[in-house]
């Protein structure tokens, strides 16, 4: 029989911090994030010490690119340099593109599950200020088929995310005014979110309806086809951890009312985009994978989208949000404006997307931004998301997705119920 996986708690950085500005490396935002976690799992580094000695606990380290970003691999065996007490624990890197947090995540529950460890430490993160943007474009464009899809291609995921706009109006016959209408609203929810949220990189920033319809101008230019900026995720400085353990943990040190992990779905679709197109065609949905590990995720958890209060999903690009709602199953395929239109999914509608922000709202550091949709699930569950809580959350989903919906993860949280399957 599988353990279950219970969320001790976690943290996360300033995604408004811009960390080569303030002369901190790596490993300052590594000390900084950790310590806050582990503290807020209510561990200690001697915790870490005294699990190690009876090999009861490992680290996960979810990164893209650090590589380009800054010149250092080896992330997993790097945590010794955050705190002694990391030495000999069990650690590795997980890579996934912009799904790298979720795969760490995925790592660590595994082990959790069949009782390997009774605590895993999950650590996201990315610094990407480093560069300009020209080059941490190129750099992003690792998550594609480099080769064939983004080499010598200014921001290439702007360009395939505008792709996907343009598949999505072809393959439902949308009207294009009422499709990208729906794109700006998007925009507008996840940027007011962003200003509830103390810790979103965009919370200062200001966006209307006005300014996200205004595309191809000089405040709001095209990026990729039809997206212009008001339609893209930031480029973000940041790290989230997350705290995992069994029941036998949580019974030992009597922790109380945290949250578990009660399902989830990871799909891998084809890398180029011109092949998801093509294997979608039969399809309903525009981008199968997806829904299939919403359906993955739901099935383990016994749930349905009906059970679900809060969902957290990978607004990389306003039109893979799009996409998100009837993979989520909140509209038919293809009607996803009519939640857009109706505010459903607004911050005080019956299903709100991304009360954090979001990735366009919150950021994107993309290594990060798995274990921080993660974190904002246990945060809506245990009523200690602040001021933008969802009333009563009971149970939240996150999607997180890498490359052009290439890697798919879904995760569900709640309180407690059925053991994930």
């Amino acid at each position: 029989m599988k353990n279950k996986v219970y969320i001790l708690g976690g943290a996360q950085t300033d995604f408004e911090r811009n960390w080569t500005k303030e002369g901190k490396t790596m490993l300052a935002l590594l000390k900084e994030v950790t310590a806050d976690g582990l503290v807020s799992a209510g561990l200690s580094f001697d915790d870490i010490r005294g699990l190690n000695q009876d090999n009861r606990v490992a680290c996960f380290v979810g990164n893209f690119i650090a590589e380009k970003y800054t010149e250092q691999g080896h992330l997993g065996a790097f945590l010794t340099e955050v705190n002694p007490a990391f030495y000999g624990v069990p650690s590795a890197r997980y890579e996934a593109a912009c799904a790298s947090g979720s795969v760490a995540i995925d790592a660590a529950q595994t082990k959790i599950q069949v009782g390997d460890y009774d605590v895993a430490v999950v650590i996201g993160w990315e610094l990407m200020k480093t560069v300009d943007s020209k080059a941490g474009g190129d750099f992003l464009g690792r998550a594609a088929f480099y080769d064939k899809e983004s080499k010598g291609i200014d921001l290439p995921f702007p360009k395939l995310f505008g792709r996907l706009a343009d598949e999505t109006i072809k393959k439902y016959g949308l009207d294009e005014t009422r499709y990208m209408d729906a794109l700006a609203q998007i925009a507008v929810i996840n940027y007011a979110n962003a200003k509830r949220n103390p810790l979103a990189q965009t919370r200062k920033w200001f966006m209307s309806a006005e300014q996200a319809k205004l595309r191809g101008t000089d405040t709001n230019p095209y990026v990729g086809g039809r997206l212009a900026v008001s339609d893209c995720s930031q480029v973000t400085d940041g790290a989230a951890v997350v705290v995992l353990a069994t029941e036998k943990f949580v019974r030992e040190r009597q922790i109380k009312d945290k949250p578990i992990l009660k399902g989830y779905g990871h799909r891998v679709a084809p890398m180029l985009f011109d092949k998801k197109m093509k294997e979608a065609q039969d399809s309903a949905y525009i981008l199968p994978w997806t829904r299939q590990a919403v359906l993955d995720a739901y099935r383990r958890s016994d749930l349905s989208v009906d059970d679900i209060d809060v969902f957290e999903t990978h607004d990389c690009f306003t039109s893979s949000e799009y996409a998100a709602i009837s993979a989520f199953g909140l509209t038919e395929p293809g009607r996803e404006y009519e939640a857009v239109e109706s505010g459903w999914i607004a911050f005080d509608g019956q299903k709100a997307i991304n009360p954090s922000g979001g990735l366009i709202g919150c950021g994107h550091p993309v290594g990060a931004s798995g274990v921080r949709m993660f974190l904002d699930l246990y945060k809506q569950v245990t009523g200690t998301a602040g001021s933008y809580q969802i009333k009563g959350a009971q149970n939240a989903i996150m999607l997180n997705i890498g490359g052009s919906a290439t890697t798919n993860y879904v995760f569900v949280v709640g309180r407690e119920g059925r053991v994930v399957v």
